[in-house]
Formats: C-alpha cells, sequence, structure tokens
C-alpha cells in the first residue's frame, strides 16, 4: 500500500496527509490545548488547531523553508506563515519581490496567491515554545521528503533560521555542511542552492536583527538565481 501510494503521490495528497496527522502527542496535546484556549483577541474565531501543509505554487523555482506554524498565526488559520507579525514580514517581502500577488496574508480566503514560490516547514504542527524536538522533526520529514520530490521545478531553497537549515541540509544529505549565517550561498551538487536568511521571527525584526532590506537582498539573489534557468525562469520573483 505504501509502494502504491508513492506511484500516485501528489501535493494534494501530502496536504490531506499532513492534516491527518497525529503522530507526535506532544504536539498534538498542545496544538488542540492552544486552539481550545484560544488568545483573547481571537477569543471568536476557530483555530484550525491542526498540522499545517505546504502553500504556493506546485511550478515554484523557489521553496521557502521555515520552522514550524505559530501557536496563534498558522495554527488558528491554517495557513503557513498567515495570521501574526512574521507572516506579514515575510509576505511583504515577496510581493516586493514579485513572489505574492499581496503584501498580507490574514486568512485562508483572503485572496493571497504565490507565484514560483512555495512554502514550507519541517515541522508541521505548533510547538511549545516554537521550539520542536529533534526527533519531532525526523517524524515529520516523510511530510517534507514527499513535498520536495514533487516539487520538480524548484531550483532555490530559501531556509529562515538555523532549524530550518539543519532540517534541510540533513534530508539533503550535504557533507560537509558550511556554518549557517544570514546571506551565506550553498550550492548544491545537483546544481540548486540554498540561500540561508535569518528567521522573520519577531525577535530578529523588532531588534533589526533582520530587516526588510537584509530579505530582500536575499530574494533579489533568488530571483537572479532562477532568472540564470533561462527560459521559463525569466521574470519570476524579479521586481
Amino acid at each position: 500500500m505504501v509502494a502504491y501510494r508513492r506511484l500516485v503521490d501528489s501535493l494534494d495528497q501530502v496536504h490531506d496527509d499532513v492534516v491527518a496527522c497525529r503522530a507526535c502527542p506532544r504536539l498534538v496535546a498542545w496544538r488542540e490545548e492552544v486552539g481550545r484556549e484560544k488568545r483573547a483577541a481571537y477569543r471568536d474565531e476557530d483555530y484550525w488547531a491542526r498540522p499545517v501543509p505546504g502553500f504556493g505554487d506546485p511550478d515554484a523555482g523557489l521553496v521557502v523553508v521555515g520552522l514550524a506554524p505559530a501557536a496563534h498565526g498558522a495554527n488558528r488559520t491554517g495557513r503557513m506563515f498567515t495570521g501574526d507579525r512574521s507572516g506579514d514580514f515575510l509576505y511583504a517581502a515577496l510581493h516586493r519581490a514579485g513572489f505574492a500577488n499581496q503584501p498580507e496574508s490574514t486568512s485562508r480566503d483572503d485572496g493571497l496567491a504565490l507565484t514560483g514560490a512555495w512554502i514550507t516547514a519541517p515541522v508541521r504542527c505548533a510547538p511549545p515554545a516554537n521550539k520542536p524536538t529533534t526527533e519531532e522533526r525526523d517524524t515529520c520529514r516523510p511530510f517534507l521528503e514527499r513535498e520536495l520530490a514533487l516539487l520538480a521545478r524548484a531550483q532555490v531553497f530559501l531556509v529562515l533560521g538555523q532549524f530550518a537549515y539543519q532540517g534541510l541540509t540533513r534530508f539533503l544529505e550535504l557533507r560537509p555542511r558550511p556554518a549557517f549565517g544570514h546571506g551565506v550561498e550553498v550550492p548544491l551538487p545537483d546544481g540548486r542552492t540554498i540561500l540561508c536568511s535569518y528567521h522573520v521571527s519577531q525577535q530578529n525584526t523588532f531588534t533589526g536583527k533582520l530587516t526588510p532590506a537584509m530579505l530582500d537582498a536575499v530574494l533579489d539573489r533568488a530571483g537572479a538565481l532562477l532568472a540564470a534557468e533561462g527560459p521559463g525562469s525569466e521574470g519570476r520573483g524579479r521586481r
């Protein structure tokens, strides 16, 4: 049955399998507790309180890899980086770079669409203190593995933070692994590229550790790499 599913796998199937997952007891308990107790500002909303699937353009050349859903962001809205300040920062930058049709991401039905970009994460459930364990990351790995296999046109991976970088390079079996740092560029043996950025968390953006200009520069580099791929890539993610 598993082998058969792989033969007919699709992003829709990955979506459904992600949403149905209950593999990590700690994460299941936490995401559901947050969904019941809610934050006062969202007390009248129905929280998603389930694992959050990837989102974007199936023909994406750029794959943005985050950490995990935020308790009152994606865990509330059901879409990656949606409904919190981190998402405000990220989608505004994607819009400036030409990957998003609008700078805001507030809900699953707000009209947001991505062109040439896909957003995912190594861990699909909101973790306590925003800190998933290595075991939880490894349990979630098959979803990322299947997703990346189906994103056949992906050429550039933008990792947001060290956790995403470690998760992706572990999956890609990259050895040796250069040290993570903002702006670090890692060419892969197959011709694809990893670009590194500090995470778009409020801890980084409110303190100025990550500024809009810094993220714009990384996205401009992503656009240049995609444009260099030739016909079919021009104009994707370029201002």
